[in-house]
C-alpha cells in the first residue's frame, strides 16, 4: 500500500498500542491500512528495519519497526484509511522493488 503523504509503497505499521502484544498492533494497523480482516499474524516478528519517521513538525526521528507475516483470509473494501492509500497485492520479490527501504526490501527477499 502506499502512504498517505509521499505515496511511496510501504507496510502497514504503526506505534505500539496499549493492552495489545506487538503481533495483535500488527494486525490492527493491518486492517486500517489496509483492509486486512479475520487474520492470523505470526508470533514472532520476520524481521525488523530502521527508518525516519517525519513529524508534523518536519523533524525526523529514527524508528526500528518489527515486521510480521499475515496470512490474510479477508480484505475488505472499505477501511478506516481506504480513501488515503492506495492497495496492491504483488508477490514478496516483486514488493521488493517497490519499497525504498534497504532492510525492507531484504526482508521481503528471504520470504
Amino acid at each position: 500500500m502506499t502512504s498517505r503523504d509521499t505515496g511511496r509503497w510501504i507496510i502497514p505499521k504503526g506505534w505500539p498500542i496499549r493492552g495489545l502484544k506487538s503481533n495483535e498492533a500488527a494486525l490492527q494497523e493491518a486492517w486500517e491500512e489496509a483492509g486486512v480482516q479475520n487474520s492470523n499474524a505470526t508470533s514472532e516478528p520476520v524481521g525488523a528495519y530502521t527508518y525516519q519517521k517525519r513529524q508534523s513538525t518536519g523533524l525526523k526521528i529514527p524508528v526500528e519497526t518489527l515486521v510480521y507475516s499475515v496470512a490474510v483470509n479477508e480484505l475488505s473494501e472499505s477501511f478506516p484509511e481506504a480513501h488515503q492509500r492506495k492497495r496492491k497485492w504483488v508477490k514478496a520479490d516483486a514488493a521488493a522493488e517497490m519499497v525504498n527501504e534497504a532492510e525492507l526490501k531484504s526482508i521481503f527477499r528471504n520470504q
